[in-house]
């Protein structure tokens, strides 16, 4: 029987949309984001305290120097493997539990539990490890790429709290550091209106971030004056006029395994009689926002379809995405 391939009577044809063009996701081909990941508060490590922690796709510890700088090292021994984050800290020296090895902030055994010479390949990956803004920061490479925030004010003048979101959002940091420059996200998520156009051509891009400013109202018709900026692929930042004062928001976005990250957040205001007062402010409105995207970013497939004029700044920064350096050089150590 000859199969009737007439068109069904008021259907339409549809060209089939583009294929997506996607961001690689953290972890192909065994590559992530040269980029600083917050891994911990620093309220949660005590001097003496060795920390496990899982990072990028195998696990570092983190422990704090003699001068009380946090270090994030490889966490297994290069012994037999054990883990060094059921170890302890012994004269400024993590000592794994097993056969009583010590490693120093370098990374370099330095004393077997049995007194044999260590031996001299028997090190650790060190980390660029950094605290600041209440968090403990870890750079995945050897050398830093770029700093943290540089804000308007010197940190000693800033009241600030710092917290975590205690959940795993499934999907990988850079997907939560695309909202900022998003410029539909901001006006229909977060009810931010620009006093002007989309800010579009006012974005200042360098090779590794972006960062642009802006006037207008948020939520209840506060008026803000705001600069943001993403820096690597997992550092946010916000700093300006809230209504009456000033306040900062820096945020990261932690990398504990591929396709999950963790939100670690600090606010900031200017100290001073009315410090806690702003801080709590900011704190609560930084906190809707992370609970305006939580269940969009749960759920998200994020790959860049249709856009749209609205997307122009949005559709170069996913460019700067596709680009943006990549490496793993603690692979053969964290895992």
């Amino acid at each position: 029987m000859q199969q009737d391939t007439q068109p069904i009577a008021g259907a339409r044809t549809r060209p089939l949309p583009p294929r997506p063009v996607l961001v690689p996701a953290e972890g192909e081909n065994g590559l992530f984001s040269q980029s600083w990941f917050p891994v911990a508060l620093a309220a949660e490590l005590a001097p003496g305290q060795v920390l496990g922690l899982p990072f990028l796709d195998g696990r570092i510890v983190v422990f704090r120097g003699p001068d009380g700088k946090p270090q994030a090292m490889s966490a297994y021994c290069p012994h037999l493997g054990a883990d060094l984050s059921v170890g302890k800290v012994v004269d400024s020296r993590v000592q794994c539990a097993f056969h009583h090895w010590e490693y120093d902030v370098s990374g370099a055994c330095v004393k077997t539990g049995v007194g044999d010479p260590p031996p001299p390949a028997a090190c650790l990956f060190t980390f660029p490890t950094q605290e600041r803004f209440g968090i403990i920061w870890v750079f995945n490479g050897e050398t830093p790429l770029f700093e943290l925030p540089q804000l308007p004010y010197p940190d000693a003048e800033l009241h600030f709290g710092a917290y975590r979101m205690g959940q795993e959002l499934r999907c990988d940091p850079w997907v939560f550091a695309a909202n900022t420059p998003d410029m539909q996200h901001l006006k229909v998520v977060h009810k931010i209106q620009f006093d002007a156009q989309d800010p579009h051509e006012l974005v200042k891009w360098h090779e590794f971030g972006m960062e642009f400013s802006y006037s207008g109202t948020h939520q209840g018709g506060v008026p803000i004056a705001n600069t943001a900026g993403i820096l690597g692929t997992s550092v946010f930042y916000r700093w300006g006029m809230y209504g009456g004062y000033w306040r900062c928001n820096v945020t990261g976005f932690s990398m504990p395994r591929p396709g999950h990250h963790e939100v670690f957040s600090c606010s900031l205001v200017r100290a001073g009689p009315q410090a806690q007062e702003h801080l709590d402010d900011v704190l609560r409105v930084s906190r809707r926002t992370v609970g305006e995207d939580k269940d969009i970013l749960n759920t998200i497939h994020y790959r860049q379809g249709l856009l749209t004029k609205a997307d122009v700044t949005l559709g170069r920064f996913l460019r700067y995405l596709r680009s943006y350096p990549r490496a793993h050089p603690s692979a053969d150590f964290i895992n």
